[in-house]
Parts: C-alpha cells; structure tokens; sequence
C-alpha cells in the first residue's frame, strides 16, 4: 500500500469518527469542493470509496494546520432533476 493511500485511508476513517467542527456547523453554509478550491485549497490526495459510488478527496492549505476530507458520491437513484452528486466536507483537525 502507497503512503498516500495509508494517509487517505487513515484520514477517511477520522473523517468519520470526527462531527463537524464549529467551522462547518448549522450556522454556515455547507462548504463545497468549488469553494475550497476558489478558497486556495488544494487536493492532497484522492481515493475511491470501496463501501459506496464515489470517491474520498482530501484537501490542504498552506495557511492552515489542519485538512478538509469531502466525500463526492454519486447517487443513481434520484431522479434527472435531483442532484446526484451529493458532496460532505469535514475539517479533520
């Protein structure tokens, strides 16, 4: 196994035992993969989801001391006029 994979797989597993930080809470908006990329992020690694249809993508920022982990899945079974690509973003700190 890479090193890259370890980190993305190790971080995954964080990602879901983390609850959104205050950062990300009810009060702001939900932060998109189009947003942190416009926000100076960039994409530290990219992994596919085994469980699901989709990928884990993990972030990072050169002013900041933490990542962003987002899942990207892609849902078949919503209609044409849903979204089907549902995204999740945490900061694992």
């Amino acid at each position: 196994m890479s090193r890259l994979a370890g980190v993305l797989r190790g971080a995954a597993a964080a990602g879901f035992a983390l609850a959104a930080s205050p950062a990300l809470g009810q009060d702001s908006a939900p932060l998109s993969v189009g947003q942190l990329l416009a926000d100076g992020w960039e994409i530290a690694g990219v992994a596919p989801s085994l469980a699901m249809v989709g990928s884990v993508i993990l972030f990072k920022h050169k002013d900041k001391n933490y990542l962003v982990q987002c899942t990207a899945v892609y849902d078949a079974t919503r209609g044409a006029r849903a979204q089907r690509v549902i995204t999740n973003c945490y900061e694992i700190r």
